[in-house]
């Protein structure tokens, strides 16, 4: 069909992402006035919203199968190794802060952990005094002086703001589990940590369930909140009234 029309599948993919662009400018515009921090609210609902039915029919469900059925050490192993994987691009991140100190723990924590700690099956840095950093190229970016851009929510994918969307791209792009091969165990190890990062957020369930009247705009300001923290490391200037 697309050959026929003369379009090639990459050519339609960017004009349906310019097209996105498009609609997500002009309702930024229509509504900033509404909600300064969530500029395109219109469409993140509609986007909390198969996000909803995802996580309801599928991702949940497995998820709770998950942490029914795999043993506690076997889970710790899984979200250590994950985990430790992480840390190379989060020390180059810290680096690109200024947080030298930082980067050299988390350059610390991956030598240590995938040596001592089989892989980074276990998490020996943290008991030898080694802090676990948080650290990725959205924070970076803000920390440069790039705005957030707005509040964005993506299925699969969650909150974010636009700088953060643009963030997480670059994330993806150097993510080492992508690079896996063959390609067969990088198709395992990809589903096993978003089924092993939905099982951890079980325990927030309920509790979101019961404090949200608004369970979108609950997870809205409560992201934009922690993000906030993230990014001042924990001590975030006061915001005028």
């Amino acid at each position: 069909m697309t050959k026929s029309l003369g379009l090639s599948p990459m050519r339609m993919g960017r004009q349906w992402a310019l097209g996105a662009l498009l609609v997500l400018a002009c309702a930024g515009n229509a509504l900033a006035e509404e909600n300064q921090r969530d500029p395109y609210e219109g469409f993140n609902r509609s986007m909390f919203a198969v996000n909803e039915a995802i996580d309801k029919y599928a991702a949940k469900p497995v998820a709770q199968v998950y942490d029914a059925a795999v043993p506690l050490p076997v889970k710790a192993g899984v979200g250590n190794f994950f985990g430790n994987v992480g840390d190379l691009w989060i020390g180059v991140n810290s680096a690109l802060q200024g947080k030298f100190a930082d980067a050299g723990v988390d350059v610390g924590r991956l030598l240590i952990n995938s040596t001592l700690g089989i892989f980074g099956l276990f998490d020996v840095a943290s008991e030898l005094g080694l802090e676990k950093h948080e650290e990725d190229f959205g924070q970076t970016l803000a920390v440069w002086g790039v705005q957030d851009g707005g509040y964005l929510f993506w299925p699969f994918i969650g909150p974010r703001t636009v700088r953060d969307t643009a963030g997480f791209g670059v994330d993806s792009f150097v993510d080492p589990v992508w690079r896996v091969q063959p390609v067969p165990v990088r198709n395992s190890m990809v589903p096993l940590r978003f089924v092993d990062v939905r099982a951890s957020l079980l325990p927030a369930d309920k509790i979101v369930e019961e404090a949200a009247l608004d369970k979108y705009a609950y997870i809205r300001d409560a992201y934009l909140q922690r993000r906030r923290n993230q990014i001042f490391d924990g001590r975030p200037p006061r915001l005028d009234d």
